[in-house]
């Protein structure tokens, strides 16, 4: 069944990885798609994808770490469908793997500002177009945050503010209709495998403490949640954490 025929969905660092996995579900389940990115290169390949899927897409080179960016990835979601019904705010950098006591100034920068700023960014530029139908945001949490993952020092940090952050815009939003849920997803990406590949006990650590017994599919096993938290069917559904992880973190 294809529960977002009609919508319109922006969705950042959607060039791969769960970004990519996530565009793919709302393609599949009939959505109209503006994905964002750094990189023109990527975003065309997966333009490319979800073309071969179905859907419609635009596609708009945007850096989260600045707002004129965030306006204008809004302002091109506008002019090319007319409205905007669900944002997913994905995209995120980061320096896995770094003792804290070793980050510098630029490495905080640059993990802060491309997910809390960016989120901040994003949200704020959608509001007043997400109000005019009501909305659905998916802000990208993570496991870490909540767990507190040895090297994911600054990383945890700008993921619990995601989630604090939702929590109150969706108890300010809500009686504009629009609808604020945190996922936190444990899917395989390119930055995954490669740190994975790199930390071979680590692998073995999260392997052994995910109940399914299986790395999650970015499309397969977190699209779908991402599918459901942007339909009607979670209409009732909001300032939640939702973890998409096989069972890594039971709250």
């Amino acid at each position: 069944m294809k529960r977002l025929i009609g919508k319109v969905a922006l969705v950042t660092g959607a060039g791969q990885g769960v970004g990519l996995g996530i565009a793919q579900a709302f393609a599949d389940a009939g959505a109209l798609l503006a994905i964002s990115g750094r990189r023109e290169a990527v975003l065309k390949s997966a333009a490319e994808n979800l073309i071969g899927r179905g859907a419609k897409v635009i596609t708009v080179v945007a850096d989260s770490r600045r707002r004129e960016d965030a306006r204008k990835a809004i302002d091109a979601t506008i002019n090319a469908f007319g409205r905007l019904d669900i944002l997913v705010n994905n995209a995120q950098s980061s320096a896995p793997g770094k003792p804290f006591s070793e980050f510098d100034d630029d490495s905080i920068d640059q993990t802060i500002e491309s997910g809390l700023y960016g989120t901040i960014y994003h949200m704020q530029e959608a509001f007043p177009h997400l109000k005019a139908n009501g909305g659905s945001i998916i802000n990208l949490g993570s496991r870490e945050g909540i767990f507190g993952g040895i090297g994911m020092s600054i990383y945890a940090a700008t993921k619990e503010a995601i989630r604090g952050l939702s929590r109150s815009a969706a108890r300010e939003w809500g009686r504009s209709g629009v609808r604020v849920n945190v996922l936190c997803p444990a899917a395989l990406s390119p930055v995954s495998v490669a740190y994975l590949d790199s930390h071979p006990d680590e692998a073995k650590m999260y392997l052994s403490q995910t109940s399914l017994g299986y790395f999650g599919d970015s499309l397969q096993d977190i699209g779908p949640v991402a599918v459901f938290l942007a339909s009607t069917e979670s209409r009732y559904v909001t300032g939640q954490t939702i973890n998409a992880d096989g069972g890594q973190m039971m709250l």
